[in-house]
Order: C-alpha cells, then structure tokens, then sequence
C-alpha cells in the first residue's frame, strides 16, 4: 500500500471529548426532533434531521479525520478543513433549527428547573439580541477570517496544539453566527429584510475573494512552516499555496453566492420555496388598485425626480448641443493637437470619461446617451430642408450590420490601439456624423440607430439591466386611444422613429430614450416607470440577429478587459497573436457558439440570461479608467469591481435558472458556462492592468 496512504488511515484521531460532545448532540436533537417531527411536520420535516446529522459528520471529520493531521504538511488540505468548519457545517446545522430542537429533547425537568429561569433571565435575552444583529454577526466572520490567515497567528496556530483548537472554535462559532440571520433561527427575530441578506453574503464573499486571491496570485510563500516540511505527491509549497488559494476562492464563492440567489429568487418569486400547507400571507399584489380610483386618473403627470428632470421639454437639444459641441472640440483636438493620448482631448473625452459615464448611467437610469446622441442633432436640422423619401430595404432589417461594426471595433480596439491615436479617434467621430447624416438623409425612421448604429446596440443590450423604462401606465387607457399619438405622433411632436408601439412594448431594446412617446400621448399615459423583468419580451427569442448581438456583447465584455491585462499583453506580444487572437475571441467565438448551440427559442432565451453578467464586466472595466483617472490608487475600487461581478453573475444565474423552469439538465451548462466567465473576470480584475489616459503611459 502506498506510503501516504497508510499514513491516512494511520490518521484517525477519535478524540474521546469530541465524539462524546457529538454523540450527546445527536441523541439530544434526535430525542426533540421526533416530538416536534410528529406536532409539526411542515416545519421539522425529515430534511432537518438529515442536515444536522450532516453538520455533526461534518464536523467530525475535519477534527479528527487525517485533514487535520495532513493540514501541517498540505496548506490545501488545512483549507478543506476551514472549509468543512465555515462553509458546511454550520448552515448545516442552523438548517436543522437547533434550538427549540435541543430544549425539546432535554428532559422537562432540566428544561424547567435548571435552564427555564436562566433563558428568561433579561441580561441574557439583551446578549442575545446583541450578538445576533447582522452588523456583529458578518464583523465576527470578516474578523475571523482576517485575524487568522495573517502570518504570525496562522504560524502560531501550527506549531501549538492549544491555539490550534482555539483557530478552529472561532472559525467555527464566527461562521455560526455569520449563518444565523441569513437562515433565520428560531428564537431569534429577523432583525433586517430578507432582501438585505444579499449584499450582506456578497460582501462576504468579497473578503473571501480578496483573501484567496492574495494566496493564489502571490509570488512568494506566506507561512514559512510549510517551506520547513516534507513535500508531498511532488507539490511545492508555492503551488500548494496557489492551490489553497483556488479551493478557498471557488467553493467558498459558492458557497456565498449560492444562499444569494435562491434569496434572490423568493424575491422574485415568494411562493419558491414555501413549505407545502402554508398559504401565503396577504400582500400588496392583493390590494386594489389605487390607479383606478377616480382621484388618480391617468391625466396627472407622474412625479419624481427622473421625470422632473428628463421630462423637461427642451432637455434633450440641450444635451445634444452640448455633446456635440464636445465633439467638436475633439475632432479639432484629434486633427490638430498633440498625438499623446494623454493630453489630446481625442484621447481623454471618448475613451475614459465618456464610456464610464454612459455605462454608470446606464445602471442609475437608462439609455441616456441615445437620448443626448450628438450624431443626430445635424440629421434633424436637415430632415427640415431635405425630408427622407425611401424606406431601409426589407433584406436589411437586421442587426447583421451592426453585428460587423461592433465585431471590427473589438478587433480594432486593440489591434490598432484605437484608444491610443487621437486622429483616429477624430476621423472614428467624422465618420459616424457624416454616416448618420446619410442614412437618415436617404432613409425614413431611425434607420441609422436601429440597424447600422454599433453604439446604439450595445446601449440597446446594456439598457436591459436599466432600471427604468420608457411604457405604458395603464394598458386600459390605450385599449381606448384610436389615433397612437405615441407612435405617429402630432401636431406638438413626433412619435417613436424607431417604430416601437408603446402598448405592445416590453423592456428597453431598440428605445433611444427619446421620450418622443411621452410627450406625443395627449392622456399622459405613457411614461417613465420601473423597468419590466428581462423575460417578458419574446419577440427577441426566436431572432438569431439579436442572440449574435448579446454573444457578443457579453463576450466581447471580457475580451475587452482581458486586453489590457499584463499576462495577456505579453502573450500576445511574444506570440505575435494581436489580431488573431482578438478576431477569434471577439467574432468566431460567438458565431460558432450561436450556430452550434441556437437551436430555439429556449437557447436564445439563456443568452439573453447572459446579460447582467456581461454589463457587469462592462462596468468594472469602464468605472476602472473612469476611477482610476481621478485616484489611481483608489483602496475601493477592486472590491467595488468584485461586487459589480458578483451582482451579474447573482442576476445571470436567477435568470437561468427562470428559463430552466427548474430543471437541473438545462440550467447547468449555462450556469457553469456563466460561472467560468465569471472566474475569468474575477482573474483578469486581479491581474496588472495598462492604465490607458493617464499621463504616466
């Protein structure tokens, strides 16, 4: 037999204090689960016998199985054992609803006698409440974690027994109460909404991430102990460390983000979830609605700071003159200025402030460059003298042109350091106005923002996470309108160029936030509210023109960050790949993933789950030139990137698992499909990155 497996099965340490404590629980929660099991068996079902027994193996087999004893030689192995402390065993046995469990299982005249008076004593009840508030219970965790993974402790917890053990207690106790408020144990009141437990378990997750990725990225050892040990199965410490590293960032991810999205989804949906024979307690979606009271007919004007502002009649000339006045001065700056990016308004304007700007206000309201686009400001003017005479040719009516433009400026991006080259950035800004002065010269409608605009469908896709939207108030109202001002418009202003009938519209895609719809409808029954789910607008399902866009987009969202990282600079510079490299991953990729996989509507409907996943890394790049050109060294702004991931991949995976209708078979490719995007994201945010705008370059 092999040597370290005999030293495995040599390894058992049966520690009698630990399996006495285990076996008394056992018998304590066995004893009360089975009254409570027959009084109550939608609340005590089966399930909480099988998790509590299964935090107690759990347990026993980080404490005393050769994880512990291995865990001096393999920093891998002792993280498995943390793993097993923090990650499974405690929400494990919270799952179980311990407490009224183990009172039950006591004998009553312990109960009464010797524990009743203690737990009703007031300075107990006070501690209690303290030590289970959400704030205490995540600073115990984040403390826990912290405190012991710094050298000098994690080294004193090897080399004694004692500090060992009491490592281990404050893993596992911190962990305990950390779970707590998140599965709501009984007596404990829940102290925050259900809802705030998500960002409570992502920020979590972010000092997990950080942690880990310190470990795994570092280039040197940081316990010396295990440079001091003999070496197994050929692992040197520093790929030990790495590897220790990955297990603490991937399952412990999980294990974080899991919990986040099925609180997500009984969000979304409050009956997920639900024990059979409870009804559901009465809420708002029951309540009449106060739209059809008589005193709040559909004539008043919404309120609201979005619609005191960007309802302004003469709001959106203004921000298209003041864009394109900027545009202005940037194809004069690019042409005539200095050719160093950095100080040429051709090299700041559009690729660091722009970009970051329109992505932020994409996530705080909506397509809001569409809405002030300078582009379309000559086109207007014109379409005074010289009104368009031809409609854009049926055979066109696709995204296919934009899917080009979009696929060439991935590839250019880089290739030809477009970002880098003020005159080209100038002549890039000449060619889209003269381009969008043509077509819509020629061509009714916005032809030019709807089928050849590349900008216009990337804020089209992005726009899906808005949290606004531009539709109907009550569809009632339009069942009675026989003239669709919103849609032809009048004699005060025009109607939706883009073709988009208010009463039949879902979601943001192809509306350039005009507000032309709003101001046209004379029962001001069309405005800007909360933003419909993602899944309710099918019309985009079965199109392989959109499902392309989304690929590539959300593709292109990584390729686009993973450009400017050290490694993959490198990379291509040793191997000579700039265009290859950036032509497969940008374009093939896509194409050859919608052709293989577009079988249906189904498939289509998971690319579109995609989405969030792929804005968020938008985000993170774009907010890191926008942040990092004001504060370089900016402490926040990785973990701020984190969470922008975190959040995508929550929203990705709850919208696959929607489309999946619950079946595992169909979730699970796109969820690890999602989940290795994410890694990939996770990787490139930690990895070196060019500062492109800044003088220091």
């Amino acid at each position: 037999m092999d040597a370290v497996a005999v030293a495995a099965l040599a390894s058992w340490r049966l520690d009698p204090g630990t399996v006495f404590i285990l076996l008394v629980a056992a018998l304590v929660y066995v004893q009360g689960w089975r009254r409570l099991h027959r009084e109550r068996p939608y609340r005590y079902p089966v399930s909480r016998l099988v998790a509590f027994f299964g935090g107690l193996a759990t347990i026993f087999v980080a404490l005393d199985s050769p994880l512990d004893a291995f865990g001096n030689l393999l920093l891998l192995v002792h993280m498995i054992q943390h793993l097993f402390l923090i990650m499974v065993a405690p929400p494990l046995i919270l799952y179980s609803q311990p407490v009224l469990a183990m009172m039950r299982g006591l004998p009553r005249r312990w109960l009464q006698d010797g524990l009743g008076p203690f737990l009703t004593w007031p300075l107990l009840r006070r501690i209690g409440r303290g030590i289970t508030h959400p704030v205490v219970c995540w600073i115990a965790m984040a403390w826990a974690i912290v405190f012991w993974h710094i050298p000098a402790l994690y080294e004193l917890g090897l080399k004694s027994q004692t500090w060992h053990q009491v490592q281990h207690g404050c893993f596992f106790w911190a962990a305990m109460l950390f779970w707590w408020p998140v599965i709501q144990v009984w007596p404990s009141p829940a102290r925050w909404p259900r809802g705030a437990m998500i960002p409570y378990l992502i920020a979590a997750d972010i000092v997990n991430t950080a942690l880990s990725a310190f470990l795994s990225f570092s280039d040197r050892v940081v316990y010396s102990s295990y440079l001091q040990v003999p070496r197994l199965a050929g692992i040197t410490a520093l790929q030990d460390q790495a590897t220790a590293g990955a297990i603490m960032w991937v399952p412990g991810s999980i294990a974080f983000l899991l919990p986040a999205v099925i609180l997500t989804m009984q969000l979304f949906n409050p009956r997920w979830g639900r024990p059979a024979g409870r009804q559901p307690t009465p809420s708002s979606a029951n309540r009449p609605n106060v739209m059809n009271r008589p005193d709040q007919g559909v004539r008043r004007r919404p309120g609201g700071l979005p619609h005191s502002i960007l309802l302004y009649p003469h709001l959106r000339r203004i921000a298209q003159s003041a864009l394109f006045l900027l545009a202005v001065a940037v194809v004069i700056d690019g042409l005539k200025g200095t050719q160093v990016a950095p100080l040429n308004l051709a090299g700041i304007l559009p690729w660091t402030y722009w970009r970051g700007l329109a992505v932020i206000a994409l996530l705080i309201a909506g397509n809001l460059f569409c809405m002030a686009c300078p582009f379309t400001l000559p086109r207007d003017l014109a379409r005074r003298f010289f009104p368009p005479r031809y409609r854009w040719p049926a055979k066109l009516r696709s995204k296919w042109i934009a899917i080009a433009l979009l696929a060439a400026y991935l590839w250019a991006y880089e290739a030809l350091s477009l970002w880098n080259s003020p005159w080209w950035t100038a002549w890039i800004v000449i060619g889209y106005f003269v381009t969008a002065l043509v077509v819509d010269s020629l061509f009714q409608g916005a032809s030019f923002c709807k089928y050849v605009c590349p900008i216009g469908q990337f804020h089209f896709v992005q726009s899906f996470v808005s949290p606004l939207e531009v539709k109907v108030r009550q569809p009632q109202v339009c069942n009675t309108c026989h003239t669709h001002d919103c849609l032809h418009g009048n004699e005060r202003r025009r109607g939706c160029e883009l073709n988009l009938f208010q009463p039949t519209k879902r979601g943001n895609f192809d509306c350039t936030f005009c507000l032309d719809c709003v101001h046209a409808c004379p029962q001001q029954n069309v405005a800007i509210l909360p933003a419909s789910s993602l899944l309710q607008d099918s019309r985009w399902y079965k199109r392989r023109d959109v499902t392309a866009l989304l690929l590539l987009l959300v593709i292109g969202a990584f390729v686009n960050a993973a450009g400017m990282t050290g490694p993959i600079m490198m990379w291509m510079q040793e191997q000579g790949a700039m265009s290859s490299f950036y032509y497969a991953a940008a374009l093939l990729l896509p194409a050859a993933a919608m052709f293989w996989g577009v079988r249906g509507e189904e498939t289509s409907r998971f690319v579109l789950a995609l989405v969030p996943l792929g804005f968020s890394m938008w985000l993170a790049h774009f907010s890191f030139h926008l942040v990092s050109s004001f504060a370089p060294a900016a402490a926040w702004l990785t973990p701020a990137e984190i969470l922008a991931l975190d959040c995508g991949l929550l929203a990705s995976l709850y919208l696959a698992w929607r489309i999946s209708d619950r079946a595992f078979g169909r979730f699970a490719p796109w969820a690890t499909f999602a989940v290795a995007l994410y890694s990939f994201g996770i990787w490139i945010l930690f990895q070196p990155m060019q500062m492109r705008g800044m003088v220091m370059n």
